[in-house]
Order: C-alpha cells, then sequence, then structure tokens
C-alpha cells in the first residue's frame, strides 16, 4: 500500500461498522496482524485509536468491510508519518482530564463507547477508548458513566504523581453533559437512576471526598470526542492539534 492514495481522517464520518455476516470473509491471521501491529502504533498516535479499537471488535470473524476500513487507516498513516507528540519544555504539573460518551452507537448491542484523555500541564500522557459493558438509558447515563471510569484512572494517576511530592484535590474532569454532572453532584439517589449499577457511582463518593471535580465543557472543546466516533475532518484536525500530535515540520525552529 505504499502508493495507495493518502486520507485525510482514518474513519469516515458515515462508517458504521457491524458483524456484516453476508459479506466475504477475509484471511483471520493477516487481519489480526494488521489489527496488533496498529495497535502498537496508537501508543504514540492518540489519532487513531478510536478507528482501530472499533476494527478490533471483529478479529473474530473478519469481513471485506472491516478490511477496508483498516486499509483506510493505514492510507491515513502514510499521509501522516510526520505526526508526533509536543511537550513543551516548561509547564505547570496540574492534572487534567477530559470524559466523553457517544450514546449506544454500537449497531449490535446498542451499547456506547467511553473515551478519556489525560493531561500534565499541556502534555497528553494518557488516553483510551473503549466500549461500556452495559446498556445506558440517555445520554447523560452514558456521559455519567465514562466519568465514572475515568475517575478511577484519574486518582490511580493522582497517587502516582504523590510519590514524587506533587499533591493534587479537586482534580478537573471536564464533561459536556450538564446532566451527568449534576449526577456526580446529587446525594439522592432519585428514582431515575436506581438501575445504575453502584460501582458506577464510585464517581460521586469521590466527588463528595473533594478528589475530584467534573467541570462543564463545551461539546468543540471537548477533546475527548475523538476517542468516541468518526469526526469530520475540520474538527479532527482541530482536536488532533489540541492533543498535542503535531507535524514535526509545524514546529518554529
Amino acid at each position: 500500500m505504499e502508493n495507495a492514495k493518502q486520507m485525510t481522517t482514518p474513519m469516515s464520518t458515515a462508517c458504521y461498522l457491524d458483524k456484516d455476516e453476508d459479506d466475504q470473509s477475509v484471511d483471520i491471521k493477516k487481519y489480526i496482524g494488521m489489527i496488533e501491529s496498529l495497535l502498537y502504533l496508537s501508543a504514540s498516535r492518540p489519532d487513531i485509536m478510536f478507528s482501530v479499537c472499533m476494527c478490533a471488535r471483529y478479529q473474530a470473524n473478519p469481513k471485506e468491510s472491516h478490511l477496508s476500513v483498516v486499509k483506510r487507516i493505514m492510507r491515513y498513516l502514510l499521509g501522516t508519518i510526520n505526526l508526533g507528540f509536543w511537550y513543551p519544555k516548561n509547564f505547570s504539573y496540574n492534572l487534567v482530564g477530559y470524559s466523553d460518551s457517544d450514546f449506544a452507537r454500537c449497531k449490535i448491542d446498542r451499547k456506547s463507547t467511553n473515551g478519556t484523555c489525560h493531561f500534565i500541564g499541556f502534555a497528553l500522557v494518557s488516553w483510551h477508548s473503549k466500549k461500556q459493558n452495559s446498556v445506558v438509558l440517555s445520554t447523560a447515563e452514558a456521559k455519567y458513566i465514562s466519568a465514572g471510569s475515568y475517575c478511577a484512572q484519574i486518582l490511580w494517576m493522582r497517587q502516582q504523581l504523590s510519590d514524587y511530592g506533587l499533591m493534587l484535590d479537586h482534580i478537573p474532569i471536564r464533561c459536556d453533559n450538564t446532566s451527568a454532572i449534576n449526577l456526580s453532584k446529587n446525594l439522592i439517589l432519585h428514582s431515575r437512576t436506581k438501575h445504575i449499577e453502584i460501582r458506577h457511582h464510585f464517581l460521586r463518593d469521590h466527588v463528595q471526598k473533594g478528589d475530584c471535580v467534573l467541570e462543564f465543557v463545551e461539546t468543540k472543546n471537548q477533546l475527548a470526542d475523538i476517542f468516541t466516533k468518526p469526526l469530520p475532518k475540520e474538527i479532527f484536525f482541530t482536536i488532533r492539534k489540541e492533543l498535542g500530535n503535531i507535524d514535526q515540520f509545524d514546529l518554529d525552529p
């Protein structure tokens, strides 16, 4: 694929993958090998994280439609070989996180996808994209569960930073849903949240303790959006740059 046409984004906004059982099967060994290579690369390329994880769900029985998306990711990589992380020399050691989720986007089981990313100052240090274990009934619940999953990760990072003498409290978790934020502050489990598993209220407990706090951020400034769904080109480029994943030739000498 060295001479293949380059793509501007790793996945089209019109792409909705499913099992596609009527399509022609492809070589499983070859498909898994491609996915494993891309997962390895996603450790330094957050811009392909969502699309690679989406394709990885179909390793058990890959079809031509799945392989075509994997090839599109590679065509995107052909045109972005020079992308890398830019870590400024001097920055504050504040821990900030972004948490987001789509709503019932998976066509197979209608589960949502979590997306989170973590910054120390302006440096992106961690990110992930993962399908939720349970089916939710609203966007607010999907984002609340996503923030809860993120809370566990950020508390672990807080503990690691304390070993270096950095004591952090009220760590901001930026979410673009006010209902999810209100759920984290409400001490009363009203009837509309009774069906949410207890483990997801882990977030509320730590908000009350002051370990973290949910802050509202507008959807256009939600950086975790890139880990939950395919985005239009302009939005994708903006978030990619905000994550610090930029072309080395764009840096000032």
